[in-house]
């Protein structure tokens, strides 16, 4: 039975949600998945930013199972987002790199060459989305798409509508009419399917304002809103009001010291507040799983002569595998559980498995076979549950302004990375170093070689594709 036969064979029979995930009410629970763009593990007042307001997302927080120790698959957008909707690792999928970035050529001057990773996310995956669907789900995606061209948008991967979402990473402005040239080397960009707006108009308040019609037309059966805004990502354009208000805030000594970018992670919590508040109004939030994370780190770099965020205590960023590239924040608000911290290590793949789990929605043989992600759902059930131990691996074999081609494995507390221009390595323990201050290497010479093959062996395992040497620049002396 071929791919899409199966889906409507699935979609006839369904399958009955789990009740625990439910306690309060029958049927299907409803989804509202939130993911931001390049918002930081630190980003958020509730995890620690010291310039940022985020009273809304620090509500859902103490409503939330809160996971201090969740990773991104990735520490760029793309290769993660993949994973969300997979289940599977971006290097098991060839997608390790943002979609922009695998259409190019690779520099001449750089030591290595990084492989061409997939654009595309293929059409026979087996989206979330679709399981979703076949269950009985309607399912709307909103933003930020950038998983491929115009054959691969959120229509042709299980969503029933799409608004905003395109083959691009960022807009050209966040605000009315989102197109230009301006910026990107001159290539015109928009963000389609937001009719009815106006000169002044916010983008991240439009796309709420159509997850908000689409809450209010979806009763009667349930729904996976997949809400991806665009914001915080580049360009950093704040509302100017809000930007007065941090630029008065700002004091030495703060990591946080942007007041463009502090006003749009403002923004973006007023609008998860206005959709909080519609579920009340509506009746959905007895009955809706709220799942809200970022897709990497944040973006540590400058952008118009300001440094854009800092995802201080953790080292680095966006693009690096040091804990601030992929450290996110991770909230998920079960109905009629109370909030809590959880300290489980979880990745964005694992996602996937836990929501099909929780709505009794069932994934096909052929896709749970090759995932990497695994359900977490007995955790957001149980506070005492706990989830076996095992490594995590990540892999980015491309340039960065954060970094050089590399790949990582956290076994425990132990964190090594592994880079490929001369084979270096570093050696962390994340227990009681988890700023990654000190190399242990020298002290740890055999641990590290065992983790070194045992990353080795992973890359080999999921198919993972790795830089080559430039034949046109003389290669770097290899590190023992």
């Amino acid at each position: 039975m071929d791919r899409r036969a199966f889906l409507r064979l699935l979609g006839g029979i369904g399958t009955a949600a789990m009740a625990s995930a439910q306690p309060r009410t029958s049927g299907k629970p409803n989804i509202l998945f939130i993911l931001v763009d390049d918002l930081g593990a630190s980003d958020l007042a509730c995890y620690g930013a010291d310039l940022h307001e985020t009273p809304n997302l620090d509500r859902l927080a103490s409503e939330s199972v809160k996971f201090t120790n969740a990773y991104a698959a990735a520490s760029i957008c793309t290769p993660s987002r993949a994973s969300i909707l997979t289940g599977k690792c971006p290097a098991r999928l060839h997608m390790t790199v943002w979609r922009e970035e695998t259409l190019r050529d690779p520099l001449p001057s750089r030591k290595l060459i990084p492989p061409r990773a997939v654009s595309d996310l293929p059409l026979t995956e087996v989206t979330l989305a679709e399981t979703l669907r076949a269950n009985g789900y309607r399912t709307a995606h909103i933003g930020k798409w950038h998983l491929g061209d115009a054959a691969h948008y959120p229509e042709q991967q299980g969503f029933d509508m799409n608004v905003g979402g395109t083959l691009w990473g960022a807009p050209q402005t966040y605000y009315y009419p989102w197109r230009g040239d301006k910026r990107y080397g001159g290539e015109s960009r928009y963000v389609p399917g937001l009719g009815y707006s106006k000169p002044g108009d916010y983008l991240p308040d439009r796309l709420t304002d159509e997850a908000l019609t689409f809450l209010d037309r979806a009763a009667g059966q349930p729904f996976f809103l997949n809400l991806w805004f665009y914001t915080v990502h580049t360009p950093v354009e704040g509302k100017p009001g809000l930007v007065a208000h941090f630029q008065q805030k700002v004091r030495e000594g703060m990591h946080h010291k942007n007041p463009s970018y502090a006003a749009m992670v403002r923004s973006m919590d007023e609008n998860v507040g206005r959709l909080l508040q519609r579920l009340e109004e509506n009746g959905q939030a007895s009955n809706t799983i709220v799942v809200f994370t970022s897709d990497n780190g944040g973006f540590i770099n400058q952008h118009e002569g300001a440094v854009v965020t800092s995802n201080a205590p953790w080292r680095s960023g966006k693009g690096s595998l040091y804990e601030g590239g992929i450290r996110v924040p991770l909230l998920v608000r079960i109905p009629g559980r109370p909030g809590r911290i959880c300290e489980t290590p979880i990745v964005s793949f694992d996602l996937y498995p836990t929501l099909a789990e929780v709505t009794g929605s069932a994934i096909p043989a052929t896709q749970k076979a090759a995932m990497d992600g695994v359900s977490f759902a007995g955790i957001l059930r149980n506070p005492d549950a706990s989830m076996p131990e095992r490594p995590l691996y990540f892999h980015f074999p491309h340039y960065y302004t954060t970094t050089t081609p590399a790949s990582a494995v956290i076994e425990g507390k132990w964190k090594l990375i592994e880079y490929f221009e001369d084979g270096r390595l570093e050696l962390y323990d994340l227990r009681d170093d988890p700023y990654e201050r000190r190399d242990l290497v020298s002290r740890e010479p055999e641990r590290a070689r065992r983790m070194r093959q045992q990353l080795a062996d992973w890359r080999d395992s999921v198919g993972a594709q790795m830089p080559t040497p430039n034949p046109h620049v003389a290669p770097a002396p290899r590190q023992r």
